[in-house]
């Protein structure tokens, strides 16, 4: 009883000291055009007396601020207001933002157009204005089932889909628009990361969990079409992740700790007067112990690291260093209790020993009507695997992959940015240096003798070694305006792309990209959007580096990817809290890589653990992928937030024949709600549903499969039928518990985070395997004999790998 009431005394004086508990919200205030600190703006706490004036460097700090979720409103002569919603102010961290506004444009008579009918909910811009979304920090926080990992948060948003409802739903591929994984790029502070996944598809992207730091982003633009012409090598999306600066008045962080990871983030000043900030952070991951407890083979672990560095040099120059990297090891382990399909997995995937990091360093320097950046940055990937008959067997067998590789990329960019007599311009350069070095020994197929010692299969093996270097170069312009009152914007924008590898990699019209972009103001709160525009890839350097038995660079006479898009849409911004979207697109491809064993379009891979585009090609394929989007999203307003999306698509790629069909991505239907509640008392409550059409299915080649299952581990797929079978829909239901407690100088917020809280099935395509005996120790045969390597005497069977997987998450962030 002693010890009950000590607790309860410990409670109730924790309560009131969290009553009395404030924060602190604090910034910067620039244009967005010229990027100039702004004097005198009021930043205002709405529904309290709490505002301040900005001072003459843009910076501002409001102190002893109750805690809870704020809107604050930023208005300035000139200047168009912008409102935050859902800004979360705490006793533990300060929040620190970088503020941009919009100059004011003069209002038509009877209609009130503010740069382009500009509100707060409203993402778009001149050079993008449409296909474009914006997430905020608390949105990716707070989201249902995302665990804090951006690339899950965002398949929440219109034309967005993953690989939900397939063998490969755990992983993060994110799939735009009906678009192949490989077709995004993202950028970080204005540097490109080309790895933002753990234990990420080398010559793809995706990956089953994401690297980046929530803790770091202020907040994630992604734009599908429309893209800015400074961005290169994309053809899905664009990702350019906002972080925060520092805090510069003292030193600060978080700590992250949930069933699967541990995450710690600091930030702070490293001058007295404030000019130098950072943030730094650390995470490892667990999940080889959860794994280990459910008794599942396979072990993967990892960590990453992250950190940015902020110096003002002057009033008019500032450095950004930053930095992302990580360390992933995918290893097997016995299973305690064996199954045909625990068994399957570990003998049908390779081991994987990978690490990457991005580093640069960028330059901004303020001028009259403009600013330029000058960056520099280098990648590096490194890229290991091994896979053999038997993964963990005391005689492992014949080892059927050993591959070894390494992309580094060192990258100058420049461009200048100006606001000239209402004309909006801009124009850069950009200069690449790669090298590439590959070594791999695989067996596609084995030699297989019959029962009487006739060779009945020839082996086919790839083996070969490379190490190239390649130089990459290009450059753009693009300028906008708006007309006629400021109803009509205007955007027209160019750039190419060369390199001194392939071919015709030298010729600048070869990868010509010219680009438009429309946008017009029908009323107050309806704006008509249209943009047309081409945009080139290059092929991955997996395939580049691939050398025949001669060795010989097969494909240098690769041609860049190319997609065209068309679309048109209508925006509706009730409020300034509410916005409403309806979009048609259609993207037409050409130039698809083909490979040339299988005769099927790479666009249709990797979104598995394998490599993409290690193997003969020809750039002869075309695709197509059309449909519409409807979106709608409520800010948080009277404790309330959601959003609904709705894509309809249709994604399709020619085989070698020429022939039309339906994409690994063809989900056709893409549903996803979410709604969330703020109670008093700092709890909160999200929830999400997800649903997605079935993917294009093939089906196995069973006499292919019989001979090569007991060397290769799985069974070989019949690409004569490619995607002629579909799956089951799939869905999946999220729900999401924060209470936060504030004391004096520290926040402890403590989650429940479900995955699929309604144990709906995940479809996946089965998994041909042999029946294996009643103990799992061995195969039953026909004949009651040892199996024969060629499987004739084996009981072939499919494994319904369709199971409800239910993931629920504990944990707690403490801020400090």
């Amino acid at each position: 009883m002693k010890y009950f009431n000590f607790l309860l005394a410990g409670l109730l004086l924790s309560l009131q000291i969290a009553a009395q508990s404030t924060g602190i919200v604090s910034g910067n205030v620039i244009d967005k055009v010229s990027q100039q600190p702004i004097m005198g703006v009021s930043i205002q706490l709405v529904s309290t007396k709490k505002a301040v004036i900005s001072d003459s460097m843009g910076q501002f700090r409001i102190t002893n601020v109750p805690v809870g979720a704020y809107t604050i409103l930023i208005s300035a002569t000139g200047y168009e207001k912008k409102t935050l919603f859902n800004v979360p102010i705490t006793s533990g961290n300060e929040n620190n933002f970088v503020l941009e506004l919009d100059p004011q444009v003069v209002a038509l008579q009877g209609v009130t157009v503010v740069s382009g009918n500009r509100k707060s909910a409203r993402a778009a811009t001149l050079e993008t204005p449409l296909s474009v979304q914006r997430l905020t920090s608390e949105e990716i926080k707070s989201n249902p089932g995302g665990n804090f990992d951006i690339s899950r948060v965002i398949q929440a948003l219109p034309g967005v889909g993953g690989t939900g409802g397939s063998a490969a739903g755990f992983r993060n591929d994110i799939i735009i628009r009906g678009g192949a994984p490989n077709e995004n790029v993202y950028y970080l502070d204005g540097i490109e990361v080309p790895v933002i996944n753990h234990f990420s598809t080398q010559g793809s992207a995706g990956g089953p969990s994401g690297m980046l730091n929530v803790s770091f982003l202020e907040d994630v633009k992604l734009s599908s079409s429309a893209f800015d012409a400074r961005y290169g090598n994309a053809l899905s999306s664009v990702f350019e992740f906002k972080q925060k600066k520092g805090n510069e008045n003292r030193l600060q962080g978080n700590i992250r700790l949930s069933a699967t990871e541990l995450a710690a983030t600091f930030d702070g000043p490293l001058s007295k007067d404030g000019r130098t900030t950072f943030l730094a952070s650390a995470r490892r991951s667990y999940l080889q112990v959860l794994f280990k407890l459910i008794d599942l083979p396979i072990r993967p672990n990892f960590w990453d690291f992250q950190y940015k560095v902020n110096h003002r040099i002057d009033k008019k120059t500032t450095l950004t260093l930053l930095g992302v990297g990580a360390i992933d090891e995918f290893n097997f382990a016995a299973p305690k209790k064996a199954t045909p399909q625990k068994l399957y997995a570990l003998n049908s995937n390779p081991g994987i020993n990978q690490w990457n990091y991005t580093v640069g360093a960028s330059i901004r320097r303020l001028m009259n009507n403009g600013y330029w950046n000058l960056s520099i940055s280098r990648n590096e990937l490194d890229n290991t695997a091994e896979k053999f008959e038997n993964n963990l067997g005391p005689d492992k067998g014949v080892q059927t992959l050993k591959y070894t590789s390494r992309e580094t990329e060192n990258k100058l960019r420049f461009d200048v940015n100006k606001n000239i007599a209402g004309w909006k311009y801009s124009f850069g350069v950009q200069a690449e240096f790669v090298a590439y070095a590959n070594q791999t020994f695989q067996i596609i197929r084995p030699a297989i003798k019959d029962n009487s010692g006739v060779l009945i299969q020839p082996a086919v093996t790839f083996q070969y070694s490379t190490d190239f270097n390649l130089a990459k170069w290009g450059g753009f312009f693009q300028t906008g305006k708006r007309f006629f009152d400021n109803r009509l914007g205007v955007n027209l924008g160019f750039r190419t792309d060369m390199n001194s590898f392939t071919v015709s990699g030298r010729d600048p019209l070869k990868t010509f990209s010219p680009r438009i972009s429309l946008s017009y103001v029908l009323a107050d709160k309806f704006t008509l959007n249209a943009s047309v525009g081409t945009y080139y890839k290059l092929t991955p350097y997996t395939a580049l580096g691939f050398k025949n038995a001669a060795g010989d660079y097969v494909n240098k006479g690769s041609d860049y990817l190319r997609s065209t898009h068309y679309v048109a849409g209508i925006e509706y911004l009730p409020s300034d809290a509410t916005r409403f979207t309806f979009e048609t697109f259609y993207k037409q491809y050409s130039q698809v890589a083909v490979n040339v064993k299988d005769g099927i379009s790479l666009s249709n891979l990797g979104a598995d653990f394998n490599v993409l585009g290690n193997e003969p090609i020809t750039t002869t394929g075309t695709g197509r992928s059309y449909g519409f989007e409807f979106f709608a999203q409520q800010k948080l307003t009277n404790r309330f937030f959601g959003i609904f999306s709705y894509t309809y698509f249709n994604s399709k790629y020619t085989n070698r024949s020429g022939t039309l069909i339906p994409s690994s991505w063809d989900n056709r239907h893409l549903l996803s709600i979410i709604m969330g509640y703020k109670f008093k008392h700092n709890w909160e409550l999200g929830l999400k549903f997800r649903y997605q059409g079935g993917v294009p299915n093939t089906p196995y080649d069973e006499t292919a499969s019989r001979l090569n299952f007991l060397t290769l581990g799985s069974g070989i797929l019949d690409y004569s039928k490619l995607n002629s079978e579909r799956l089951q829909s799939f869905n999946s239901s999220d729900i999401r518990i924060d209470k936060k407690w504030n004391y004096k100088r520290a926040t402890l917020d403590l989650y429940l985070d479900v995955t699929n809280w309604l144990l709906a099935k995940s479809p996946a395509p089965p998994f041909y395997s042999f029946k294996r005996t009643d103990d799992n120790s061995g195969f039953q045969t026909t004949n009651n004999l040892p199996i024969q390597q060629n499987g004739s005497n084996a009981i072939p069977l499919y494994l319904n790998v369709s199971d409800a997987i239910f993931a629920p998450t504990i944990g707690f962030i403490v801020e400090f």
